[in-house]
């Protein structure tokens, strides 16, 4: 028994001291880049180095926030990730139930399409993409980005609707039949209320791809005034200067709305999975 609770023991502080390790190699660059934030320019190179400056400044964030400029590259992200989310989750819905509910020709290789789009590099589609947009029309525009993005973000949102809805009954929807009803009423007033969690869970997720995406940010803008945050903090950096506490205060108020996102929707999600239990 004493080698049995020896061999319990060792394992807990094994696994204790494995979330200590992960938690600091996690958590650390985020600190030094919260505490950069608050320091000169200058202090970001002192040695040795300080995780806690005696120097507290406000002076990287009212850089930021007074300046129009910048303002504009949220505005933008703002802008383009808000209507990426909702165009993906309007179309993803729509292709799930279909997907899950219905059979049609050429389903499986339209499927392999949408998950094969997952391991295609995005680097790989610069230049196609800079073409048609071109072509078309929406380069420097926000049309642009946002079908950009959906490119992104609509296979892995597809295949997660369709995987949720697949293990609701469908029993759901011959009620709904039973009761008069057709595929549309049962779709928007039983199987979309009922998958909410998944739904906010994929919503979140598209959210974040679109206001961290880099690469077609830069390559379908040219003006400062499309430019989105990403882009914004790359041009803190100059040619012979960077702008280090300014690049770690915009990373800082770059990060502020995915966080307030998820915590704002992780209590929707827990009343949600309870609402679509007792709906189910």
């Amino acid at each position: 028994m004493t080698t049995v609770k020896m061999r319990r023991t060792f394992a807990k502080v094994g696994v204790v001291t494995g979330l200590v390790i992960g938690g600091l190699f996690a958590g650390l660059p985020v600190l030094w880049l919260l505490s950069t934030s608050f320091k000169s320019n200058g202090e970001v190179f002192q040695n040795p180095p300080q995780l806690i400056t005696e120097g507290f400044s406000f002076d990287a964030y009212r850089a930021i926030l007074g300046d129009a400029a910048q303002l504009r590259f949220f505005l933008n992200s703002y802008v383009v990730a808000f209507a990426v989310t909702i165009l993906t989750l309007l179309v993803a819905i729509l292709a799930g139930y279909a997907f899950s509910r219905f059979a049609f020709p050429f389903k499986k290789t339209i499927n392999a399409a949408i998950v094969s789009v997952q391991a295609v590099p995005p680097i790989t589609l610069v230049i196609p993409y800079f073409g048609l947009i071109v072509a078309l029309g929406l380069y420097d525009t926000y049309l642009g980005l946002i079908l950009t993005h959906m490119v992104f973000t609509l296979p892995y949102a597809i295949i997660m609707v369709t995987a949720y809805l697949n293990t609701l009954p469908r029993e759901l929807d011959e009620s709904v039949k039973v009761d008069g009803g057709s595929g549309w009423t049962a779709l928007w007033r039983i199987l979309v209320p009922t998958a909410v969690p998944g739904l906010i869970a994929v919503g979140v997720y598209t959210f974040m791809i679109s206001w961290n995406e880099y690469l077609f940010a830069l390559t379908l803008t040219r003006t400062d005034e499309m430019r989105t945050v990403p882009i914004g903090i790359q041009l803190l950096m100059g040619q012979h200067s960077y702008e280090w506490n300014q690049m770690m205060a915009m990373s800082i108020l770059g990060s502020i709305p995915v966080l307030l996102l998820f915590l704002f929707f992780q209590r929707r999600f827990i009343g949600g999975l309870t609402a679509g239990a007792v709906k189910a």
